[in-house]
């Protein structure tokens, strides 16, 4: 089934107000150009149709902010690239972090149990945090940290400025960085130090790559 831009948006307006026939139209719609697009990344039928569905199965359940999205077509495809790239990254059992005294990229093993707890304790700390952000902040750190969009993705989907994207991560990194940055062992993830409560750009450089291998963890 072709996509239509005026189609989609409303199919995109019913299935925010849960209507299940809606999503079920959506679904057909895309789901074998994605379906396809997925397995050019993963090469393995099973694999690729679980990714489909677990794109699709996420975008109901956050289908309260549906309305938000301005190109769903684009958003689909990039949710799709990211979570096959994610898979391929879990699927491997060594992770790339980087070295706080150096800057230096290190590669670690993750069957590291001591390592591994402290960074699944960090991790609930964050979602927690995450949750509490205000709606539109929430929003976009959600779409570049944890589904890989770039800025200029990010604008054209929530259909705001790249400017106001960049204010609104910024926001988000700041208020994480209080939660979370009194929890970090400084032996192994300590940065820049600052007197100030609020985190400085050469805080928010050293923090931001020790968060994503929070997030990449799970």
């Amino acid at each position: 089934m072709k996509a239509n831009a005026l189609q989609i948006r409303q199919l995109q307006e019913q299935i925010g107000r849960d209507d299940q026939g809606a999503f079920a139209t959506l679904y057909r719609m895309f789901f074998m150009r994605l379906f396809n697009f997925t397995k050019s990344y993963v090469h393995n039928r099973e694999v690729a149709e679980e990714l489909v569905n677990d794109v699709m199965l996420k975008l109901w359940n956050r289908r309260s902010e549906i309305s938000d999205i301005q190109n769903l077509e684009t958003y689909l495809f990039v949710a799709a690239r990211n979570r096959s790239l994610n898979h391929l990254s879990q699927h491997s059992p060594f992770q790339v972090t980087l070295e706080p005294e150096s800057g230096e990229i290190e590669i670690v093993h993750t069957d590291d149990p001591e390592r591994l707890l402290e960074w699944r304790e960090i991790y609930h700390l964050l979602t927690q945090a995450v949750e509490e952000l205000p709606d539109q902040c929430r929003t976009v750190f959600k779409l570049i940290k944890e589904e890989g969009f770039s800025y200029k993705q990010v604008a054209e989907i929530l259909d705001i400025s790249p400017r106001t994207v960049e204010t609104q991560l910024y926001r988000a990194m700041k208020k994480l960085h209080q939660t979370v940055g009194g929890h970090l062992d400084p032996e192994k993830f300590s940065g820049p130090k600052s007197n100030s409560s609020t985190p400085s750009a050469a805080d928010l450089g050293v923090f931001v790559p020790v968060l994503f291998i929070f997030l990449d963890l799970f």
